[in-house]
């Protein structure tokens, strides 16, 4: 392999290029990044590697969860304490149910670029076609359809830069305060929210385990448990696609003390179906750094190309490193999962192992409205965790895109949402979400599925 430095990633072709009028903006954009502090530490970085290591080995579950796509108007306090709120729910639900402690990761602080099938998209506007770059997120460009708000603009770099630095600070205040102890998980609910109120198995359901979950800790307190800090305590990471290199290369680094290079900008970005070429840049850049890298496996992807990301993103085979993160599609899985599972275990190849159950069960209405159904992304998941019991891998964790809102963006579950409900609240950047009531009632979903062996 050649050397790596990192902008070597320049060398290569770049899948999802974004292409600036004004290079001269841009390296000044970049160049203001380079000199800016991290958005995230080495240490933090190190401590998610560690827990991701003992989630390979099944000590503990992987909980992913976020929007689709941030925008800067939502780094907001009410919205990032939602987020968070349901991503806690989930994850006290989850520990009751994998009887293991949660990774916790959220999609925040970072997650404001977004991959598209298309360059560009036509609308039609006062009866005339009109075709516009697309919109890449707020970290690119504007979502408003018009010639000037698509065209890329590099001081939305910086822009970003802020807002994911703002939002890290407050996730890091919260936690700090005790918001994320679970014994004040009664102040997770996000019944205060207009129309939010869970269905009332789904809440009794969540009031007995979080009952139960609150006695056990306090009997372990009673008798001195000395791993309670690890089950009372929670820690949260950040992660992102890393779409845009120039951006994370700018914040790519050494530190004191550490051998390497590290990403600062999130703690854990992945890599994403569209860009994982093998000799592509978005690979070369995330190579050479020691963050933890998860990389997108969608139907296409062959054993081959498994194990030449695994030998070339974690050459050493160290654990903790690398992340393969499964979206198949529901009924897909059968097929296209178990040779990929196969091929890492015969190899002795170190992973982990995690669904995104959202991302292959895509379907549109007859209206045009993107959206995804509750028994296609349960049935992945199901699908996912029987495949991984066949091969004795382990299954790892699960990645949603989801939000603490109100929304009506994906069909189907308790609420038994159908295509005609999806105007009412339909408010996502980009991919539709599951909303609250969906993403607890997965959640207790998948602690059954996991129970049932």
């Amino acid at each position: 392999m050649s050397s790596w430095q990192p902008y070597s990633f320049r060398e290569r072709p770049v899948e999802q290029a974004i292409r600036y009028p004004d290079a001269a903006a841009l390296e000044a954009a970049v160049s203001r990044l380079r000199a800016m502090p991290p958005i995230v530490t080495s240490w933090e970085i190190e401590r998610l590697r560690a827990q991701l290591a003992e989630a390979e080995e099944g000590h503990r579950f992987v909980l992913q969860g976020g929007d689709c796509a941030e925008t800067f108007a939502d780094c907001r306090s009410d919205v990032i304490a939602s987020k968070l709120k349901i991503l806690l729910q989930m994850s006290l639900v989850l520990v009751h149910g994998a009887q293991r402690p949660i990774v916790r990761i959220g999609r925040f602080a970072g997650q404001y670029a977004k991959p598209r099938s298309q360059p560009s998209e036509t609308r039609v506007i006062d009866g005339r076609e009109q075709t516009l770059p697309n919109y890449f997120g707020d970290l690119v460009n504007r979502a408003d359809f018009t010639e000037p708000a698509r065209i890329p603009d590099p001081a939305l770099l910086v822009e970003g830069y802020m807002h994911a630095a703002l939002t890290m600070n407050f996730v890091r205040s919260l936690a700090a305060s005790g918001f994320a102890d679970v014994h004040r998980a009664h102040q997770w609910d996000l019944s205060f929210a207009s129309g939010a109120q869970l269905a009332d198995d789904v809440a009794r359901e969540y009031r007995r385990t979080m009952k139960e979950l609150l006695d056990a800790i306090r009997f372990m307190e009673a008798i001195g448990e000395s791993r309670l800090e690890e089950i009372s305590r929670v820690e949260l990471f950040a992660s992102h696609e890393g779409l845009h290199l120039e951006y994370e290369a700018a914040q790519t680094r050494t530190v004191p003390r550490r051998e390497g290079h590290y990403c600062l900008t999130t703690h854990f970005p992945w890599i994403g179906e569209r860009t994982r070429r093998l000799d592509g840049a978005h690979v070369e850049l995330f190579r050479g750094v020691r963050n933890p890298i998860g990389v997108k496996l969608g139907p296409s992807a062959t054993a081959d190309e498994v194990l030449a990301l695994s030998r070339t993103l974690n050459p050493q085979d160290e654990r903790g490193k690398l992340v393969f993160i499964t979206r198949m599609g529901h009924g897909a899985v059968a097929t296209r999962l178990p040779p990929l599972l196969r091929a890492m275990r015969d190899a002795e190849r170190r992973c982990l192992w995690i669904c995104d159950p959202m991302h292959g069960n895509g379907t549109t209405t007859s209206t045009g409205r993107k959206t995804r159904d509750f028994g296609a992304i349960l049935g992945e998941l199901e699908e996912s965790i029987d495949a991984h019991a066949r091969e004795g891998t382990v299954f790892g964790g699960v990645h949603f895109e989801l939000t603490g809102e109100d929304v009506t963006e994906c069909i189907g579950g308790a609420d038994g949402l159908r295509e005609e409900d999806l105007d009412t609240a339909y408010a996502t950047a980009c991919d539709p979400r599951l909303n609250y009531r969906q993403a607890l009632e997965m959640a207790f979903a998948i602690t059954r599925r996991l129970r049932a062996g």
